[in-house]
């Protein structure tokens, strides 16, 4: 079943401008879809078996209740929820009632509930359920005014319940015995996200029928034929209809007849002539395209808006690696694995939604990955990937277990997987789907061999289930997978954190050769100075909330702060705990420019001309809690240091640089765009950050959707040791600067930067200023330098800088937007900006106002 809800496709459209809208037709829009019962629930909880039946319900301590919601969520909305004390949600019993009024025959939806459910109507039991992930229809009648009840039992019986035995048992997620139950593994990784457990109705709860015209299941998908678009459509009824009454289907100006299976089925075909294609926005536009039905000529109903495009995947010439062709282009995939926008809620408002989807287009990502240890996301959150050009890789709900093959367990994840894509079927966006995240991994790592590892889930049913319903998506089994060991980086899909968790060298990432890297580049990222204030009430870093909130892998003697240690003192040369105990600032503001360098030098070697790699995601996207979290995003929502480091090294035409040695430094130069760029390369080494030393510049004609290498001895045109590997004397220079402009107009498309000896122990006076600005659309801040300003950071008490954690070159004032700190709760008495600039090897703080 499809499950749209009225309203998402036209905020999702309306938060894109660019996005192809088609033309309404003249036929009256008119609303088709079930009723949301999303007002007057109230909840209650109770010990594990307390009531056995509504009948025994206490009259006193309910609350009111959001649906779609949790517990969680309903605690938090009355000030209950402590996040430092969270109860076990998932050991208590746990009541939600609502009353319903009406007559005659319903169909009641309910699109998922957190996890061992009993439905009851006037205190019949009439439906159980035991899985967080199946929607479930219950046939009622209605005369007059019932009350529905949801009863949300303890997980306690069904994780002591016996079943076959496990051939390996993870530490990820605790119990072992969640591998039996179809729930989120979110609220039961420690050392992972916060034991904040999921129960309640997580999913839209509907009423369909009441009306003569109320939809049931709307299978709505595209194709491309050629140069044309397809649109196939299968609507059923939720009651008989008029089948003599004529039907259409219209879509960008085109109309075509729908047949009447039966009394309550239409079907038909629609052909777009040279239909527009649906592209990642690094690429080209997202096209969509609104989709109406039509009935008797009289009234139309919006079905939602599709996208058309190809996808495929390219094995590269050894057969051996993974990447993307979209449209038969070769798309380079970038971005993050998601987790949720709202942990309390899973799924966040549709502010939250699309601030996170700006930010990661505004970042230059084209990726999100959907993991194993999360939920499926809403229909929201598919149609906003769809309006802003973001792929989505999809994991199905499997993440480490050794899970069950017995016929009730294959029976439920079926009905699962199935209605998860007759759900999505329309959305461009999805792109991967994948069976699960590191199961196969965890069985080599215990010694498995791979006759002993496959599961006949990952390798036959489920793939088959998805080349029925959605043919135009690749399917893999296993993240990672390929090669003797699933997780070895140079075959297939691997999850890379050699820089990162193992600690490895930069030098590792060329080595490592990754061919797609679907997690990758793990650290404690830490917040700014603003969220460790607002979010925790402190920014000293031996307060015990703070090692609360960095995250770990259970069972290990190490946490992730003790990684992005390792790279301050290999690559800053400074003791990360002497300077944490003489100088904690310093220590915050060298440990989030440490962790930008890392992604900046990574990416930049996956994304060169010399690269085999066809894409890399970063774990994580946002933060679950405040604090050190593994997120580019934390968990107020703003970006952290690596989110502005990303953003500079994943824009669709970008220049990077890679450190070839006793070869130099070579240029890499990209457009992912559809048009030819004639641009300029700029090359400029400076000494002491000011002098220069070397310059020079070569045009570059960039073909459209084209990479190429360019020596940086070609824009010298003589030698010069940029990466001091000869040491013929004192080093000469301590930056070089490239720069990548238009041609025409001298356009700074991009710019990128080399240090060949990355460590901070000098801070100098660099002449920096900053001066607030008035534009017509807000503010913005005028920054400059006398001298090359490393890591510069804006700090305000009222804003957020568009731009952040970035390099600055000598007198080239940069002109960066200033936005509310806090977008979602921005209004027009925000005041004049006020803060500081910072940079790392600046000796004293700038302040403005």
């Amino acid at each position: 079943m499809t499950g749209l809800v009225p309203g998402v496709d036209e905020a999702a459209g309306n938060a894109i401008p660019t996005a192809a809208r088609a033309e309404r037709t003249d036929a009256a829009l008119i609303p088709f879809w079930p009723l949301r019962l999303d007002e007057g629930w109230q909840c209650l909880s109770t010990p594990a078996g307390a009531c056995a039946s509504p009948t025994q319900w206490p009259k006193s301590g309910w609350l009111d209740a959001i649906v779609p919601g949790t517990v969680a969520a309903a605690w938090r909305a009355a000030g209950r929820l402590d996040p430092d004390h969270l109860p076990p949600f998932a050991f208590d019993d746990h009541w939600y009632r609502l009353s319903l009024t009406g007559d005659g025959p319903r169909r009641l939806r309910l699109h998922g509930l957190a996890t061992l459910t009993e439905v009851w109507l006037d205190g019949e039991k009439r439906l159980e359920s035991d899985s967080m992930f199946v929607a479930h229809d219950l046939d009622i009648e209605l005369h007059g005014t019932v009350t529905l009840a949801l009863c949300f039992r303890s997980l306690a019986p069904a994780l002591a319940a016996r079943r076959t035995r496990a051939r390996w048992r993870p530490r990820l997620a605790s119990p072992a015995t969640l591998r039996n139950v179809r729930t989120t593994l979110l609220g039961h990784m420690p050392g992972w996200c916060p034991p904040l457990q999921a129960v309640g109705p997580w999913r839209p709860v509907e009423l369909l029928g009441g009306g003569p015209c109320s939809f049931d299941t709307v299978d709505l998908r595209t194709e491309l034929d050629g140069d044309d678009g397809l649109v196939h459509l299968t609507l059923t009824f939720v009651q008989p209809q008029n089948s003599s009454s004529p039907a259409s289907l219209s879509c960008s100006d085109t109309r075509a007849p729908l047949v009447w299976q039966d009394p309550r089925t239409l079907t038909g075909t629609l052909r777009v002539p040279h239909a527009p294609r649906w592209w990642p926005h690094t690429h080209g536009t997202p096209t969509l395209h609104t989709v109406t039905l039509e009935l008797d000529g009289e009234h139309a109903c919006e079905l939602g808006r599709v996208g058309f495009r190809t996808l495929e995947v390219d094995r590269g010439s050894d057969d051996e690696g993974f990447a993307l062709r979209i449209n038969g282009t070769p798309v380079f995939c970038r971005g993050a694995c998601w987790t949720s926008a709202d942990l309390a809620t899973l799924a966040g408002t549709d502010a939250q939604l699309s601030h996170a989807f700006a930010l990661a287009r505004d970042a230059g990502m084209n990726m999100l990955r959907v993991g194993g240890t999360m939920v499926y996301e809403s229909d929201a959150f598919y149609a906003l990937a769809d309006a802003y050009g973001i792929l989505v890789w999809q994991d199905f709900a499997f993440a480490n277990f050794d899970y069950p093959s017995d016929a009730d367990f294959i029976a439920s994840v079926t009905r699962e997987a199935t209605q998860f894509l007759a759900r999505t079927c329309r959305f461009a966006s999805l792109a991967v789907l994948c069976g699960g995240s590191e199961i196969d991994q965890q069985a080599a790592m215990f010694g498995l061999p791979p006759a002993m590892r496959a599961h006949p889930w990952f390798t036959e049913q489920l793939p088959a289930i998805v080349a029925a319903q959605r043919p135009d998506v690749p399917y893999v089994a296993h993240s990672p997978g390929g090669g003797v060991w699933p997780f070895s980086t140079r075959t297939g899909i691997t999850h890379y954190y050699g820089v990162g968790a193992y600690q490895r060298p930069l030098e590792d990432v060329r080595r490592a050769n990754v061919r797609f890297a679907a997690e990758c580049l793990a650290f404690a990222n830490v917040p700014d100075d603003a969220t460790l204030h607002d979010a925790t009430g402190t920014i000293h870093v031996h307060d015990p909330r703070w090692k609360a909130a960095v995250p770990r892998d259970p069972g290990a003697g190490w946490d992730f702060d003790d990684v992005r240690d390792h790279y301050l003192r290999t690559l800053y040369g400074v003791d990360p705990a002497q300077l944490r105990y003489a100088d904690p600032s310093r220590y915050l503001d060298l440990s989030r420019a440490v962790v930008a360098e890392l992604m900046i030098d990574t990416f930049a070697e996956w994304r060169s001309a010399h690269s085999t790699c066809g894409g890399a995601l970063v774990w994580q996207f946002q933060d679950l809690r405040a604090g050190a979290g593994w997120g580019l995003v934390d968990a107020l929502g703003r970006p952290k240091s690596t989110w502005h480091a990303l953003a500079a090294v994943l824009q669709p035409v970008q220049v990077v640089i890679t450190d070839e040695g006793l070869n130099g430094l070579d240029l890499h130069v990209i457009n992912d765009t559809a048009k030819t760029l004639h641009g300029q390369l700029d090359l400029v080494c400076l000494r002491d950050g000011a002098v220069q030393v070397a310059s020079g510049s070569c045009a570059v004609q960039l073909a459209p959707r084209s990479r190429q290498r360019i020596e940086a001895a070609t824009c010298l045109g003589q030698f010069f040791d940029f990466t001091y590997a000869y040491r013929f004397g004192p080093q000469a220079h301590d930056v070089t600067i490239v720069t990548l402009r238009d041609a025409k107009t001298g356009e700074v498309w991009s710019e990128a930067f080399h240090l060949p000896d990355r460590q901070v122990h000098e801070r100098h006076d660099l002449g920096l200023t900053a001066r607030p600005e008035r534009t017509a659309s807000g503010w913005q801040l005028i920054v400059e330098t006398r001298r090359f300003s490393r890591f510069v950071h804006i700090a305000d008490q009222n804003y957020r800088a568009v731009r952040d954690w970035f390099h600055l070159a000598p007198h080239r004032p940069l002109a960066i937007p200033l936005v509310a700190r806090d977008p979602l709760n921005a209004n027009d008495t925000t005041p004049a900006p006020e803060g500081e600039v910072r940079a790392i090897n600046a000796r004293a703080t700038i302040f403005y106002r």
